[in-house]
């Protein structure tokens, strides 16, 4: 008698596939960086082509069912897509980049998968098109460190935040002493060492803003693509929980 194959089945027979297509320097990249094959296999892969960042901040935010999330900076929807999936069809994910053409690519996506859970706009972190105290979680992967004006992000991050929302990143920071801009090699980085900071001021400015409890998850030196061998060593990884509200010191 032949064996009727139940959802389960089909499912785990449809990402084994996914996951077996994709490109391998890719899919470990993705597991480097905290991503489990599961997730992002569950995802449309235009997306995870895209939207790998400098780690995983959805693993962080232990996302709960009818919750409201933001991501600053989606991208082609990696973050959102795998946060939608936790949520569920109660909870609802936004994401804002500045790209309008990265937030039609996410739409694409959206349509294509059939997702009715999220949400996406074009918009500038340090100006977001929210309103106060709607969002329950803030998720942002690697692209705060890209801001001009770091503080008005947290702000901004700060304002749209309900009175016990919490905010999951993961992002870049300078260490030590960096070589100058235009130094050779350091072409595609030049622009961003402009921006870039060390962690005491990225503290700093989120502090100013107003969060009072900032736990750093992880710490690690960035070695991620297109890494610069003058860079090597001066750019950190932080993986970071923060509370809208005080529940204990940062101890730095």
């Amino acid at each position: 008698m032949r064996h009727k194959k139940n959802k389960s089945e089909t499912f785990k027979e449809q990402y084994a596939q996914i996951v077996s297509e994709m490109n391998p320097d890719l899919l470990g990249r993705a597991r480097k960086i905290g991503y489990l094959e599961e997730e992002i296999g569950q995802v449309p892969q235009g997306a995870v082509e895209f939207g790998l960042g400098c780690g995983n901040p959805v693993a962080l935010a232990e996302l709960q069912k009818g919750q409201i999330v933001l991501d600053l900076g989606s991208g082609a929807g990696l973050d959102v897509f795998i946060a939608s999936l936790k949520v569920g069809p109660h909870g609802r994910v936004i994401g804002i980049d500045v790209t309008p053409e990265m937030v039609r690519k996410a739409q694409q996506f959206a349509k294509e998968g059939r997702y009715k859970n999220v949400e996406f706009k074009v918009g500038q972190i340090e100006n977001l098109p929210i309103s106060d105290e709607s969002v329950d979680v803030i998720i942002s992967n690697c692209v705060i460190n890209h801001s001009p004006d770091k503080l008005a992000a947290f702000k901004e991050a700060l304002r749209v935040l309900r009175p016990a929302g919490r905010m999951f990143i993961s992002d870049l920071v300078v260490e030590g002493q960096l070589p100058p801009a235009d130094s050779p090699g350091l072409e595609v980085w030049a622009e961003w060492l402009t921006v870039a900071c060390c962690k005491q001021e990225y503290f700093a400015a989120m502090k100013e803003a107003g969060f009072q409890n900032i736990a750093v998850v992880a710490e690690y030196p960035y070695d991620g693509p297109g890494m610069a061998p003058v860079l090597a060593g001066k750019i950190v990884s932080l993986q970071l929980k923060v509370d809208k509200h005080k529940c204990a010191e940062y101890q730095s």
